[in-house]
């Protein structure tokens, strides 16, 4: 069998490491990789001419060309849901941190050193009634991007006593039937943003959603209200939020990206990206990221892709090798994988198909060798984007 090299960029938590078998060669030299895994780095699939597929072990995949590894038939991965606590534990806290004036009555705290110390005591009573704060009991938080991030930060807004709204311009039914009931799911962004008090951004970034967050976004929230960003940091224009920091449109901006325009303002709490920063999220990511790897390399098995249908198929005992097919999605694809098939006199043993509505990806699984000529006769059609045969040398 085929020995899977594959490229590690970024540090990777060794628990998912530890799942390569002895079928995988993996480490930060490899130069023709079958697979990336990868965190933050950049990755452009023209790199590497021999990439069959990209994870990334963590939810936002900007950083990988998606467009182009598609037409190029590459799988590109990400592990959603491996972060979304780390992120949700991370941002509550953050909330609270502002509402109760923490950041200054720490700071007030560190002071308290430089005074006498039987006038400590004395100080703190003095001085505690500038930190009162308010509480996050009561107040209405709007979640913009119900994927897993989103869910479980509204329903934590419900345990929390808060009044919720969610908005998601392309939800996810599985995201949604996840959703305690008390929370109200509105039709538009504009709908969630007047209810809130709190506005929290869990999106991914894309052409859509890059600089979504600009004058008019900021313009339809409350009067006073925060705005919180832990997904990406160019969703938002931060421009615009300046402008209504400095008006006194928004109480306050707490994100998880800093920046030079950011940075020192006092209407702003910043943490340095830590968002996906625990030990349990970076092992969770890496596990399945590599899990993912695992699955397409050696079986063309796809799960949790951003840009392939999601597709997987436990091959018999019989099946000899294993024909994937990965096409545009057009009419008459399936009978034309099988008439060339049959054509050349090759038996199926199973054929499962998948669309996303743009790839069409096609496991077929064969009781014999691929006859020469069945592979050139498939890539010859013009919506043929790739194809692989994988022998999985079954008895």
């Amino acid at each position: 069998m085929e020995t899977m090299r594959v490229k590690i960029m970024n540090a990777i938590a060794p628990e998912g490491l530890a799942l390569f078998d002895e079928g995988f060669q993996y480490g930060p030299d490899e130069t023709e990789p079958l697979g990336i895994l990868v965190r933050s780095s950049p990755v452009n699939v023209a790199d590497y001419p021999a990439v069959l597929a990209v994870a990334r072990a963590g939810a936002g995949t900007n950083n990988i060309t998606v467009e182009e590894a598609t037409a190029k038939g590459v799988c590109v991965f990400n592990t959603p849901g491996a972060n979304a606590n780390a992120v949700v534990d991370l941002v509550f806290p953050m909330i609270g941190i502002w509402l109760r004036n923490i950041y200054k009555g720490i700071a007030f705290c560190d002071g308290l050193a430089k005074i006498p110390r039987d006038q400590v005591s004395l100080e703190v009573e003095r001085r505690k009634s500038a930190f009162r704060g308010v509480e996050i009991a009561g107040k209405s938080l709007g979640v913009i991007g119900l994927g897993q991030i989103g869910v479980r930060l509204a329903n934590g807004g419900i345990h929390r006593y808060m009044r919720v709204f969610g908005y998601d311009p392309s939800p996810s039914l599985d995201n949604i039937h996840n959703l305690l009931p008390e929370v109200t799911v509105t039709r538009s962004m504009r709908a969630a943003l007047k209810e809130s008090d709190i506005v929290s951004l869990h999106l991914p970034l894309n052409d859509n959603t890059r600089g979504m967050v600009n004058a008019e976004f900021v313009a339809s929230m409350r009067p006073g209200a925060i705005l919180v960003n832990y997904s990406r940091g160019p969703v938002v224009d931060e421009q615009a939020v300046l402008d209504a920091l400095n008006s006194g449109h928004l109480e306050a901006f707490i994100t998880d990206f800093p920046s030079a325009a950011i940075i020192g303002h006092d209407k702003v709490l910043i943490t340095p990206h830590l968002g996906a920063s625990t030990h349990e999220s970076e092992e969770n990511c890496a596990c399945m990221a590599v899990g993912e790897l695992i699955g397409y390399l050696r079986y063309g098995n796809v799960a949790h892709s951003v840009n392939f249908p999601n597709i997987e198929s436990i091959p018999a005992d019989n099946v000899h090798t294993r024909l994937i097919v990965i096409n545009q999605d057009v009419p008459g694809m399936i009978s034309f994988v099988t008439g060339v098939l049959g054509k050349h006199h090759v038996n199926i043993a199973n054929y499962l198909n998948r669309s996303n509505g743009k790839i069409g990806y096609n496991i077929i699984d064969l009781e014999t060798e691929i006859p020469s000529g069945v592979i050139a006769d498939i890539e010859a059609h013009g919506d043929v984007i790739r194809t692989r045969c994988i022998e999985l040398n079954q008895r």
